[in-house]
Formats: C-alpha cells, structure tokens, sequence
C-alpha cells in the first residue's frame, strides 16, 4: 500500500494481481512524507538493489497506542503497524481523514478470477505433489482472494477508489496512471514474487467445469462489474 501526499494518490494493494510489482515501480517517485508499506525481505531487497524508497511512514505513533494494544503486541511479538501490506479501504479512511481521502486518487487492480485463483494456487502449492485445483477449491483457501480483492477497495459493498485498473490491461493502465500523477518517467514493473507456475496454459485447460462454476460462484459480483469473460 502506498499513499504519496507528493502526487495526492493512494495505491490499495489487492492480492495476486502483481500488487508488489506495481508498489516498487511507485515507491520510485515517492517523497519524504509518502507512506510505504513494507513487503516481502526478498522483494524488499529487489526494491533496494533498484535504489527505490522502502518502508516509511507507516508506524502508528506512540501516542496511539493504548494498554490494549501493547499487551496484544506482547503477545504476537509485533511491532504496532497504523498502515499495512493488504490495508482496507475502510481503514485508510478511518487513518487517513476525510480530506486527504476525498482529495486524492485512489486506485486498485482487479484480475480476472480464473487467473487469480490459478495463481494463487501455484503460489500457495509451490512443490509437487500438489493437491488438485478442487481439493484446493474445497480448502476454502479462494476465499482470501476476496477478501483481499472486492472487500478491500468497498466500503459497505459500494467501490470507494475512484478507479480500479485491470490487470489484463496493465500497461495502458501503468502509462495512464504515469500520465495522470504527472510522473518523471514510466511506470516500470519490476520481476517481484517470482511465478511458481510450471506453464502458462489458459485457465480453461486447467480446471474442470464444476471447478468453473464453484469459481463463477465465489466471483460472481466481480464478473458482472467488470465483464471478465466466464
């Protein structure tokens, strides 16, 4: 997640669509003040080889931290974060206030669910032997694909950001969004959470019908905002 009060943006971060690419090719043009999320040790070491900002910003103040809180972060060994990696629209706004949130451009990725789900799969079953993609489907594992997708950029079922980008047309949508912040330069995605996917088949060889529909199912709101082919 990224919020630059230098270009007036904010960049939620949804999950599987090449969110960690996109955050590192931001944080290039980020300023002092800008909030960074940090992201994966690996990935974190790609953003620095490339000379980017990483992490800022995004520590809760001391001040915020009531009692509660501090037992709680006793107990999970973890620092207090205010702004984290898969942040919801609904949080932000809370952290943010109502000027810089109504001030500034928000925006997200969306992606097709059968490519979704197929990559998080091969992501989360990195080694042979893998369970088949309707034994995953069953783990109830999909499902965090919406909550870190649709229940991310809505608040109470509406959209909140003022554009969510395709992942299918990713460079349009870079170029666009360089345009638009008035960026020294193009938004240039780096190679950050390497594919485990041992090809590149479409979806439709992969899964069965029934595992379409289970799919179709789960996604059905995003489809039908965003016309994905079924």
């Amino acid at each position: 997640m990224i919020v630059s009060h230098k270009h007036r943006f904010i960049f939620i971060k949804t999950n599987k669509t090449a969110g960690t690419s996109i955050e590192i090719a931001l944080s290039k043009f980020c300023g002092d003040d800008d909030i960074i999320t940090p992201i994966s040790r690996d990935d974190e070491v790609t953003r620095r080889t490339l000379g980017y900002r990483g992490p800022q910003n995004h520590l809760a103040p001391q001040s915020d931290d009531a009692l509660g809180d501090r037992l709680r972060r006793l107990v999970l060994r973890k620092q207090k974060l205010r702004y984290y990696n898969h942040i919801s629209a609904r949080e932000l706004k809370e952290h943010l206030g109502e000027d810089v949130w109504n001030g500034y451009f928000k925006f997200c990725f969306e992606r097709r669910p059968f490519d979704r789900v197929i990559s998080l799969y091969y992501w989360r079953h990195k080694r042979e032997p893998r369970p088949s993609i309707s034994e995953f489907l069953d783990s109830g594992e999909p499902n965090l694909l919406r909550k870190r997708g649709y229940d991310l950029y809505t608040i109470d079922h509406l959209i909140a950001v003022d554009r969510v980008c395709l992942y299918e047309n990713m460079t349009q949508e870079l170029d666009k969004l360089a345009e638009q912040f008035g960026l020294d330069g193009r938004l240039e995605l780096p190679r950050a959470k390497g594919s485990h996917r041992p090809n590149r088949h479409n979806p439709r060889d992969i899964l069965t019908e029934t595992d379409k529909e289970r799919i179709r199912q789960l996604f059905r709101t995003e489809i039908e905002l965003f016309g994905f082919d079924t």
